[in-house]
């Protein structure tokens, strides 16, 4: 991969398909998770809900308005907002 593909892609508005989050990389952006290790034995644990559901897939895509819950925090996934 080009580093100059990397800018240009950076450069270019969102757009709805951008706008979609793997389970294990929320898990991360939200701090729950210091590492993607740790994330994705979280995950495979069975300890991460997505919509209420128990969710063992770590490339889940998630979208604004799902809700990942991790013990007794929820969070509602938000990509609206840089």
């Amino acid at each position: 991969m080009s580093l100059s593909w990397i800018k240009r892609k950076r450069d270019r508005p969102m757009t709805q398909i951008d706008k979609i989050i793997k389970l294990d990389q929320f898990l991360k952006w939200v701090g729950v998770a210091p590492t993607g290790g740790q994330a994705k034995l979280m995950i495979l644990d069975g300890n991460v809900l997505v919509n209420g559901e128990i969710e063992t897939r770590r490339g889940r895509k998630l979208v604004t308005g799902d809700r990942v819950t991790v013990g007794n925090e929820t969070f509602t996934v938000n990509l609206d907002n840089p």
